[in-house]
């Protein structure tokens, strides 16, 4: 009825920066309209098997023709459901209601109101001698499957409420047989109690109020049980959005690192990293002319299958530059071959750029080029921001790796890399051969900002 409502009470409980919650909010809702569509179709199977069954064993425990008419009447419980299914919804909604009263409503007067096919006359009181309320608790816990705690709970309301219409219209109903009780208490004598229990006109006001009460209870405990699950679900949908949101930046398996770790980001540090720039040569006058569309569709294309390379060499996607991007390798973690892994990944991410060319040339669309600038050394990184934090990398070794990005219009070369990621590259353990077979030794550049003229190589395959 109002599982929206839960996220309200979990977003006003937690603790911590209000875009963070609004995100979580959002998720959360996300993984309850799964969940309640999942919940809701495991919940309309559940009644149908829960039909089957009984319309098996009514006539066993009734094995009487006129068992057919309620064996028939089950055919709505089915039909009610199939509708809930077709209208179920996270939120308010009137109609689903509506059907919970309708199925509740229709047991009511199953279960007080005598078949009209028998061809016994009982007393209106023997009604409640057949025990028709246990099979309340069947609707009830189908509902614990598909509706939030507060819909549970109106259900224990609703289940009284209709219980209560219902004696009261049994208990108004004319005395017909009045003869058959006198016999009854001149068999019982004065015993009150034993009177009440064997008459087949005593409605059991003792017996219906236990009945309501037990069930009451118990569809207390079950909203509680639903409550904390939504609060379960809704806690799992945050720490995937967290997960999502790390996948965004970090290869798969630094998120795995990272998720088990508490708050890996926050403590400035400084540690050796290698940074690469990537960009697209002449986008500007690419773009100057074109279609929006060709043009964001270019960029997606580029800034996929570079994010690509990123991950799969263990890098860090540190930030989008319009038509070019950061990436840092060995960050948050250093491991044993961050030189080699960003080395790899430039290779890869040229490899890639000659792929998408020959498909752009398939499309009758003009190739790209991508140039590749790659540095080593040591930065500063942690998270910076007061309200919004971002983990940011920073340094001389940063603005070195995007001069040197620079530096491949100048050589008329796809990569340049500086002599401290070669050297780094060669200390590692598992380097070859091959990993350095195009690499060209160029004379030392004076790099802005740095105090010390750079030692670079390039790449001798022409980006293309």
């Amino acid at each position: 009825m109002t599982e929206t409502a839960d996220l309200a009470d979990i977003g006003d409980q937690r603790t911590g920066r209000t875009e963070a919650r609004q995100d979580t909010l959002k998720f959360a809702e996300a993984a309850l309209v799964e969940s309640k569509r999942e919940g809701l179709l495991l919940a309309v199977r559940a009644r149908w098997v829960a039909l089957a069954i009984t319309a098996v064993t009514l006539p066993v425990i009734n094995p009487n023709w006129d068992v057919i008419y309620y064996v028939l009447m089950l055919g709505f419980f089915a039909l009610i459901g199939w509708a809930q299914l077709k209208v179920g919804k996270v939120g308010r909604s009137p109609i689903e209601v509506f059907l919970i009263i309708c199925d509740l409503a229709l047991l009511t007067f199953l279960s007080v109101v005598p078949n009209p096919w028998s061809t016994e006359h009982w007393p209106i009181g023997m009604q409640f001698r057949f025990d028709s309320f246990i099979y309340f608790f069947i609707f009830l816990a189908t509902a614990t499957l598909a509706y939030s705690w507060r819909t549970v709970v109106a259900m224990g309301g609703w289940t009284a409420a209709l219980w209560a219409i219902a004696v009261g219209w049994a208990y108004l109903q004319p005395e017909t047989h009045a003869a058959l009780s006198q016999r009854v208490r001149e068999a019982v004598g004065a015993d009150v109690r034993l009177f009440e229990i064997i008459d087949p006109s005593s409605i059991g006001f003792g017996a219906r109020f236990q009945e309501v009460t037990v069930f009451i209870i118990v569809a207390a405990i079950l909203a509680l049980a639903v409550r904390r699950s939504n609060a379960l679900l809704i806690s799992h949908a945050g720490i995937e959005r967290e997960r999502a949101n790390l996948a965004r930046y970090f290869s798969p398996n630094v998120v795995n690192e990272l998720s088990g770790n508490d708050e890996p980001l926050t403590r400035v540090r400084t540690q050796d990293v290698a940074v690469l720039f990537a960009d697209i040569v002449g986008f500007t006058a690419y773009s100057d002319g074109r279609d929006p569309k060709k043009v964001i569709d270019t960029l997606r294309q580029f800034h996929e299958r570079m994010e690509r390379e990123v991950f799969q060499h263990g890098g860090t996607l540190d930030k989008y530059l319009g038509d070019g991007l950061m990436a840092t390798f060995g960050t948050p973690f250093a491991s044993d071959s961050d030189a080699l892994n960003a080395l790899r990944c430039a290779r890869g991410m040229i490899a890639s750029i000659a792929e998408l060319n020959r498909e752009r040339q398939d499309r009758n669309e003009p190739p790209i080029q991508v140039s590749v600038g790659l540095h080593y050394g040591q930065v500063v990184l942690g998270d910076i921001g007061l309200n919004r934090l971002e983990f940011a990398v920073i340094g001389t070794t940063v603005n070195a790796a995007s001069r040197l990005e620079a530096l491949t219009r100048e050589f008329g070369c796809a990569i340049v890399v500086s002599d401290a990621l070669v050297r780094q590259a060669r200390s590692e353990s598992n380097h070859s051969s091959a990993d350095f077979a195009s690499l060209v030794e160029r004379p030392a550049q004076i790099i802005r900002g740095l105090e010390q003229p750079v030692g670079i190589w390039t790449c001798a395959n022409v980006a293309s």
